[in-house]
């Protein structure tokens, strides 16, 4: 469930559990369907293209408290009965396993009612709550130098927030299952057979208090690269000059007009080159200054190694694609991860980040100049693209998923 950046992770794994010998389907949006199959792998769909499309037009997709009562309510509470659908056509018994995301609930009820081992795949750190070092999350009060006592209460309040949205539908689901209610939904969300956490640990050390079954290996680094041509145009506007600063709100953001218009501002004013990344066309200014070019979409392996930086959203794929590429970063987050993923890109030392009432051009302009002229920085962002091992980390997930259930490392 969610955008380009929540459904290659699982292409990526499929793809590599494919080249193991086994049989891999993905339940996405349709929206997804050319990636799907551009991978090889095969396809069930999870409502249309037009449900994709009316969601990602939800301005409280983006909205820091809105955000989490809208996802559930029209994409993930739609999925609950498509999953279980296709869970009970796929499913050969002792031969069967799912990977849900961390929103795909109904998975859980599938292993209930058919006994199918499910490994829950965490793309972020933000998605493991602690009383220890505790992700950074919007409307979060209780600050990190907090006593324990206090981060517990905390998530103890937000697991009843996150339960009065949940609860409703999904204990109805599981009522006409004839299944018990459930409650505590903050710890609900990871399988008790397996959790896989989709991060480095330098990236996102893992806390005392992550649940026991978490396993980490690393960034699954799929972005298209080989299933899109490249725009022609693209070669020859690297080639003519300085690296160019990358900016992109996310490949779902509908309503980015004034994050690229301040973007255009931002690099006349310091004379530097860039390229803005959407698929919205009429998000992009009318005219951009020189050495500014809109495309639609650049898988980021295949630019931003000759970037100068990048300004983004923070949502942690692309700040993985940011880390491999050794540039400086520039976050604006506006929801879900994004400012937690902040707070660890400050951590390593190779970025920072602007509020979105703080990001407007001179801000976004001086930033960049501080961020470019700093040396050590950039040395730092060098230093952790160095410890990228995107082949061991994806046999790492392959293996887990193959130890869910001992017949599936022997696949036909």
């Amino acid at each position: 469930m969610g955008s380009a950046g929540d459904v290659h992770p699982f292409a990526g794994i499929g793809r590599a559990l494919k080249a193991r010998r086994h049989e891999v389907f993905v339940m996405t949006s349709p929206y997804f369907e050319d990636v799907v199959r551009g991978a090889g792998l095969e396809f069930r769909a999870m409502g249309s293209v037009a449900d994709f499309e009316r969601i990602q037009a939800d301005p409280h997709l983006w909205h820091p408290t809105k955000a989490l009562p809208s996802i559930i309510r029209n994409a993930v509470e739609p999925c609950y009965e498509p999953i279980l659908e296709h869970a009970r056509d796929l499913h050969l018994p002792g031969r069967t396993v799912i990977l849900a995301s961390s929103l795909g609930w109904g998975a859980m009820v599938a292993r209930e009612l058919m006994g199918i081992p499910v490994a829950t795949v965490h793309l972020a750190p933000s998605l493991f709550i602690s009383s220890h070092r505790q992700p950074v999350l919007h409307g979060a009060p209780v600050p990190q130098w907090a006593p324990g006592w206090l981060k517990s209460l905390q998530w103890w309040a937000a697991d009843k927030v996150v339960d009065f949205h949940v609860l409703p539908a999904l204990n109805r689901l599981r009522k006409s299952h004839g299944l018990p209610p459930a409650r505590g939904m903050l710890s609900h969300w990871h399988s008790p057979d397996r959790v896989i956490a989709l991060f480095p640990e330098w990236f996102g050390p893992p806390q005392p208090d992550w649940p026991a079954q978490t396993r980490m290996t690393g960034f699954p680094m799929f972005d298209e690269a080989g299933l899109r041509e490249l725009p022609t145009e693209l070669e020859d506007f690297l080639n003519a000059g300085e690296p160019p600063v990358v900016f992109t709100p996310g490949s779902a953001m509908a309503q980015g007009g004034a994050f690229f218009r301040e973007a255009a501002g931002a690099l006349k004013l310091s004379g530097r080159r860039g390229i803005l990344l959407s698929r919205f066309a009429n998000t992009i200014p009318a005219e951009l200054p020189d050495g500014v070019r809109h495309f639609s979409y650049i898988p980021f392996s295949q630019v931003l190694p000759r970037a100068a930086a990048l300004v983004y959203h923070g949502g942690v794929g692309t700040c993985a694609q940011a880390l491999r590429a050794g540039i400086p970063h520039l976050v604006q987050p506006m929801a879900h991860d994004q400012l937690d993923n902040l707070s660890r890109v400050r951590e390593l030392g190779v970025g920072d980040g602007l509020h979105p009432r703080q990001f407007k051009a001179k801000r976004i302009a001086a930033m960049l100049d501080r961020l470019l002229d700093d040396a050590a920085l950039k040395a730092r962002a060098k230093e952790v693209a160095k410890r990228f091992d995107p082949a061991g980390w994806i046999e790492q997930t392959c293996q887990l998923v193959e130890a869910l259930d001992p017949k599936l490392t022997s696949a036909p």
